[in-house]
């Protein structure tokens, strides 16, 4: 199955922070979306969202506006753990729960949080993918880093976007 999974890091990595509305944020959610058409034109047809601020969200939102006019796409949830959102501000957590509502699929990793159901997560979606889209800043010690290193290790394709560049690694 042709498969693509997403990372990417958190608002609070970027210059822009939260700001969605600043050119920058804009700019990177546009080649978010044309990369995914590009997938889409190579036979992909399953996307994973590990469903984080940020970088999963926004793809997610991009397949899901895509699926409007190919109703063949679709979007698996991957979520961590029940509680994923419950710290969240409550814009994020309508947010949230409006594209796991619209998802196709939904996979709770585990019912319960505990230290490693985020990177148990991330390692599902990168077993269960031939392909890694990351939006990724080159920073290791971060679950983005650590989820393209997963991918690397398991021969995964992976295209890289860089957040401030917009360039293709």
């Amino acid at each position: 199955m042709k498969a693509c999974a997403f990372t990417g890091h958190r608002p609070q990595s970027f210059p822009w922070g939260y700001n969605e509305a600043d050119p920058a944020c804009i700019k990177l959610k546009e080649t978010i979306n044309n990369t995914i058409l590009k997938l889409i034109a190579m036979g992909y047809k399953n996307f994973f969202s590990g469903m984080a601020l940020g970088v999963d969200t926004w793809a997610a939102e991009a397949v899901l506006n895509l699926r409007d006019t190919n109703p063949t796409l679709k979007l698996h949830c991957i979520l961590p753990c029940a509680t994923q959102p419950q710290n969240w501000p409550e814009a994020a957590q309508k947010r949230y729960f409006s594209i796991v509502r619209r998802a196709d699929f939904i996979f709770y990793v585990s019912k319960e949080y505990h230290k490693n159901c985020m990177q148990e997560r991330n390692h599902f979606m990168v077993e269960n993918a031939s392909l890694l889209l990351a939006v990724y800043n080159g920073q290791q010690r971060t679950g983005t880093g650590a989820t393209v290193n997963y991918a690397r290790k398991l021969g995964r394709q992976i295209i890289i976007i860089n957040p401030i560049s917009l360039n293709y690694n």
